[in-house]
């Protein structure tokens, strides 16, 4: 990503050129240190991508009631107001979709990952050892890119039997363990299966509920933030 760089200094250089002839040079001035603080604030954003399913989208809330959106609001009301949040959520998508939407995510220049993919294939039953694999190139990609990672952990409903919810709960701390990354043992710690903090479907919180997720997720999460 470094190879960014030459190429935005040649470009500084032409458009100085470009500006110095038709603007005359204290103008030109003035404009080239109004592109470079930009530049810097744009640079020194900390930016952090939630990527996930319809708990990090947000589904059946209005945008600003989604729990990163929420998070983004604790930020700011705590003065730290260089971190940029993206929600990447998509509902429906399982862990199969997250090595190529970071691919894509990765054009942002993310800091940090917040990883909250599994439920989808755990609701549907898919293969536990599938899952753990497309986490795992999804976290590797991400720390291929210089990316830190953050993986937060999913139950699935007792009706899926002991044994797959056993193995499924396994999948994040195991990952955890192996790539060195923190883990949030539960993404819905405090708001699943409570009746009064859900949506009539029971998985998806609701305004209160993505309140509470919120809450949590920013107090595991601003121990690895940078100081305002």
């Amino acid at each position: 990503m470094n190879t960014l760089y030459p190429r935005f200094s040649l470009y500084t250089a032409r458009l100085t050129a470009r500006l110095t002839a038709r603007l005359g040079a204290p103008l030109c001035a003035a404009c080239l240190l109004l592109l470079g603080a930009l530049t810097a604030h744009a640079q020194d954003d900390f930016t952090i991508v939630f990527l996930g399913d319809s708990l990090t989208e947000g589904l059946g809330l209005e945008e600003t009631e989604a729990f990163p959106h929420l998070v983004a609001d604790k930020l700011a009301a705590d003065g730290i107001n260089h971190v940029r949040i993206i929600n990447a959520g998509v509902s429906g998508s399982t862990s199969a979709s997250g090595l190529s939407r970071m691919q894509w995510y990765v054009r942002s220049r993310p800091d940090l990952l917040v990883l909250s993919l599994g439920a989808n294939d755990g609701l549907r039953g898919l293969s536990i050892d599938e899952m753990k694999n497309n986490l795992a190139r999804t976290i590797e990609f991400a720390q291929a890119n210089g990316i830190s990672v953050i993986l937060t952990g999913m139950l699935v409903p007792p009706n899926m039997g002991p044994e797959y919810a056993t193995a499924f709960a396994a999948v994040f701390p195991d990952l955890a363990a192996q790539y060195g990354i923190p883990l949030m043992p539960f993404l819905l710690q405090d708001v699943a299966a409570v009746p009064e903090l859900n949506q009539a479907d029971g998985i998806h919180p609701n305004v209160e509920g993505a309140r509470v997720v919120a809450e949590n997720v920013y107090a595991f999460l601003k121990p690895y933030l940078p100081e305002a």
